[in-house]
């Protein structure tokens, strides 16, 4: 739930950045850099998480592996 959560934070940050040049965490978090990027790579690092794992929670991916 937690790396749903930070993905969901990162999509609509980027969404922002490309419609309005508007960055949401930096806006958050820029008063503190460390803990600006600390959320950066949080996100990336959950990115990463949801693409190794999500064959087990896509229908689509798991029924190919079970053919």
């Amino acid at each position: 739930m937690v790396t749903f959560l930070l993905m969901a934070v990162g999509a609509i940050n980027w969404g922002l950045v490309g419609l309005f040049g508007f960055n949401l965490v930096a806006t958050v978090f820029g008063s503190v850099p460390s803990l600006e990027s600390l959320v950066y790579v949080l996100i990336g690092a959950s990115g990463v998480y949801i693409l190794a794992t999500h064959m087990n929670d896509c229908k689509i991916c798991s029924a190919k592996g079970k053919r």
